[in-house]
C-alpha cells in the first residue's frame, strides 16, 4: 500500500549514531505525500552527543515534518484515542526501548505513543538499532515480532568483528517496510 496521504508516526530513540540514516526517511515520506508525525524520546529530545545537537535534530525534524514534536507522555497519549495515525514507525528502536515495549513499560513520549497508537489494532514498524541485539535484546526481538501488529525493517549485524552482538536496521527498507506493514505483511528476510 502506498504511503500517500497516510498519517505516519515517527518515533525517534536514542540510537543517536543511526539519526543520519532515519531524518533523511521522514523527508523522503514527506514528499511520497505521508503526514508524518515526529515524536522523541526525552533521551532524543534533549541530549546533546557526538552525532549532533539535540536542538538541531529538533529543527530540522520540524522543518521536514511541518510540526512540532511531540516530546511528552501527555503530548502521545491523544494518538490512539483522537486516531492520529494510520502507522506509527519506531527507527531507530534502541534496545531499551524494544525491551521496555515486550515487558509493556510505558514511561516516555515514544513508547506512550506506540501504545496509544496500538489500541486501534493497527502496525507499527520497528527498526532496530542496539549494541545488544544478538545478546540480552533478542528475547524482547523475539516477543516483539511474534506479537501482532509488529512489522520489523531487516536488519544485519552491525560490526561482525567490534560489535558482534550489535545488530541495525537497513535504512533502504524503511519505506518498504511501511507499505507492506500497511498491507499486513512482514517483508522478508528479517534478518539480512
Amino acid at each position: 500500500m502506498e504511503v500517500k496521504n497516510k498519517k505516519i508516526g515517527f518515533v525517534l530513540t536514542g540510537s543517536f549514531c543511526t539519526f543520519s540514516k532515519t531524518i533523511p526517511k521522514m523527508e523522503e515520506l514527506t514528499k511520497l505525500g505521508a503526514d508524518v508525525i515526529p515524536i522523541m524520546s526525552y533521551n532524543s529530545y534533549e541530549l546533546d552527543t557526538k552525532f549532533g545537537k539535540a536542538k538541531d535534530f529538533i529543527n530540522q525534524i520540524e522543518t521536514i515534518c511541518k510540526k512540532e514534536i511531540i516530546h511528552t507522555i501527555q503530548g502521545a497519549e491523544p494518538i490512539g484515542p483522537k486516531h492520529l495515525t494510520d502507522i506509527m514507525i519506531v527507527a531507530p528502536a534502541s534496545g531499551n526501548t524494544m525491551s521496555k515495549l515486550a515487558c509493556d513499560i510505558i514511561d516516555t513520549p515514544g513508547l506512550m505513543a506506540v501504545k496509544s497508537h496500538l489500541r486501534n489494532n493497527l502496525p507499527v514498524v520497528i527498526a532496530p538499532s542496539t549494541n545488544n541485539g544478538l545478546a540480552a535484546n533478542l528475547v524482547s526481538i523475539g516477543n516483539l515480532i511474534n506479537r501482532k501488529n509488529y512489522y520489523f525493517v531487516p536488519f544485519r549485524q552491525d560490526n561482525p568483528i567490534t560489535k558482534p552482538r550489535s545488530i541495525v536496521f537497513d535504512e533502504n527498507y524503511i519505506i518498504r517496510t511501511i507499505e507492506t506493514a500497511l498491507d499486513g505483511e512482514q517483508i522478508e528476510p528479517i534478518l539480512l
